[in-house]
């Protein structure tokens, strides 16, 4: 029995491209759907989580909502590599600045992500795993970042299970040379790793934890986090 449709997703085999941006918010999805995309269609719309394929450029591309968190990205992209046939997802989120040099709006991409989720204890691996992009998209991200002259960072995030963190660890990872803090990228990481496909995390800085007030309104961070967009719709 075909696993398509899933209880997540909705769409049908095909209606999805090969490569899938996946920010973590559904009207950040919309909003690049009906920015940047033309000929956008509605495929998936489960739970909320809409997904869309269009083109850009003249060139096929997906745009779907993760949602929050490791738990919620490791479905979707489970299914959307192992069940649609999706070759390379580009997460397009928010991060919180661990790193003293980076600023709001900055762009991080994420060549590693540590994590003190329990998402890896699946596979039974007799060590630690570290999970890591694909080259060929890091390496298609920073030319392009150079290309359109935005300030970036490469280099290794946290992927956190605890956005209200009673422990206040953010300040230990920073020692370890940590860039930023989001939620979903190591899940995403691992589930390409396992599937033998590429995925990539780009963020945008949309708050500085160790400086107050530093952030963005919801709103921005939903509309005008274009530069991270743009990078990722040109390497998609």
């Amino acid at each position: 029995m075909s696993p398509i449709p899933t209880p997540h997703i909705s769409a049908k085999l095909g209606d999805f491209a090969e490569t899938v941006l996946m920010p973590g918010d559904p009207k950040r999805a919309k909003f690049i759907a009906e920015t940047y995309l033309t000929d956008a269609v509605l495929v998936n719309d489960v739970r909320g989580i809409q997904g869309y394929t269009g083109f850009y450029k003249g060139k096929r591309v997906s745009v779907m909502a993760s949602g929050m968190g490791i738990p919620s990205i490791g479905i979707y992209s489970y299914e959307l590599f192992n069940f649609y046939g999706v070759e390379n997802i580009i997460r397009i989120g928010s991060a919180g600045a661990i790193h003293p040099d980076l600023r709001l709006r900055d762009i991080v991409i994420s060549q590693g992500a540590c994590t003190n989720s329990h998402f890896v204890d699946q596979y039974g691996l007799p060590g630690s795993y570290a999970p890591i992009s694909s080259y060929k998209l890091l390496k298609k991200a920073v030319d392009q970042a150079e290309k359109m002259g935005v300030r970036y960072m490469v280099g290794n995030i946290l992927s956190s299970d605890t956005f209200y963190d009673d422990s206040s660890s953010l300040a230990a990872w920073q020692k370890m040379g940590v860039l930023a803090v989001e939620m979903e990228s190591a899940g995403l990481y691992c589930n390409a790793a396992r599937a033998g496909k590429n995925a990539l995390c780009i963020c945008t800085i949309s708050d500085c934890p160790f400086v107050p007030g530093q952030e963005c309104t919801a709103q921005e961070r939903q509309e005008s986090f274009t530069k991270m967009m743009e990078i990722a719709l040109e390497i998609a």
